[in-house]
């Protein structure tokens, strides 16, 4: 194996003791996000090429022959798509169901949102009493409607 894979997979075996510790997955999930982050950016910062880990967007045409790299154009959060779906459609007129609104979010604004990461921003909108949570009678599952 090269001294890369060698050195990811012994990260990889601390990073995992140290999250094991945590029961709930959710919060396993997050640790590990943050650990990869701060892993990036030290990796980032000891590279000798500093493009490695640069996304690049499409060309623009600058000068007339002349390109360069447009930043590329990242896709709404999970907060965005419903605090729009919210406040500019009526999707919310009607009950839905977690797995219905990411199901709606992949097909209509070409985001897959997992429904733990619709979950929380749900709760939070309903919190702030912009929309009502409440047990379905069918499947004992919350769903989510207008307030």
């Amino acid at each position: 194996m090269s001294k890369q894979t060698e050195k990811l997979k012994k990260q990889l075996i601390e990073i995992s003791e140290v999250v094991n510790l945590f029961k709930s997955e959710a919060v396993q999930v997050k640790v590990i996000d943050r650990l990869f982050d701060v892993i990036i950016d030290s990796e980032r910062s000891d590279a000798d090429a500093g493009d490695i880990f640069h996304k690049k967007g499409p060309k623009q045409r600058i000068n007339g022959n002349n390109y360069e790299h447009a930043p590329a154009r990242k896709k709404p959060g999970a907060t965005k798509v419903l605090n729009q779906l919210l406040t500019s459609t009526d999707f919310f007129d009607t009950h839905r169901s977690i797995s219905s609104i990411a199901e709606y979010c992949k097909t209509n604004y070409d985001s897959d949102f997992k429904t733990s990461e619709l979950s929380g921003i749900l709760l939070k909108l309903a919190n702030e009493h912009k929309l009502k949570r409440e047990r379905s009678n069918t499947n004992n599952r919350f769903e989510y409607v207008k307030a």
